[in-house]
Parts: C-alpha cells; structure tokens; sequence
C-alpha cells in the first residue's frame, strides 16, 4: 500500500482481502480519496454496529462478503453478498451486523449543483 493507506494504482488486488476482520472492531481503508467522492472498504465484526448518520450526498453501497442490515428512514434491509443498494442523500441510515460483513462504499460528490 502507497499513497497513505489509498490502495496503488495500476496494481491488481483482490477487493475482499484488502480488508480483515478485527473481533469487536469496524475497520475501514480508503480505496480511492477525492475532492470529487471516495471508495472505501469497510468490515464489521459480528455484534458491531455504525450507528444513525445522514450524509448530504447519495451513497452506493455492495456487500463483498457475509451479509448486513441495513436501516435507512426506519426501513430495514437485509443485503447479501453481492447485493447493493443506494442510500440517498440526507436520509438517516445504520448499519447492524448480525453477522460479520465487508462492503464498498462509492460517495460522488459532484453533479448536485443541478
């Protein structure tokens, strides 16, 4: 890894091991870091959870391994592996895992001057 904790360019990784599993820890690397939007990877340790947020832009979000609970405006979702979702911007979300998971996160910042 270069570029302080962002993943190399023009290296091939396997998306799933850039990040581990802690017991009772959520941990997260920056895969891609801009001005723009950014790319992270998240895992999350059986029991953890990320409790309610709200972020002023649309989040994509895709499960690369295990299973998560998702809640967003009291709507609750249970995504598995290789399912994805969008979180819209400025909506209440949490994350529960039930069981441990890894998921990307894709933020865009640009395009909501429209």
């Amino acid at each position: 890894m270069k570029n302080h904790g962002v993943l190399e360019k023009g290296k091939v990784h396997i998306i799933i091991e850039i990040i581990e599993y802690i017991p009772n820890a959520i941990v997260s690397k920056t895969i891609i870091k801009k001005t723009t939007g950014n790319v992270t990877a998240t895992s999350m340790a059986l029991g953890e959870e990320l409790g309610e947020k709200t972020t002023p832009f649309d989040t994509y979000v895709q499960i690369i391994d295990g299973n998560a609970e998702l809640t967003i405006e009291d709507k609750t979702f249970y995504l598995n592996l290789g399912e994805g979702i969008v979180i819209p911007a400025h909506s209440k979300h949490s994350f529960t895992a039930n069981e441990q998971f890894k998921m990307i996160t894709t933020v865009i910042k640009s395009g909501y001057e429209e």
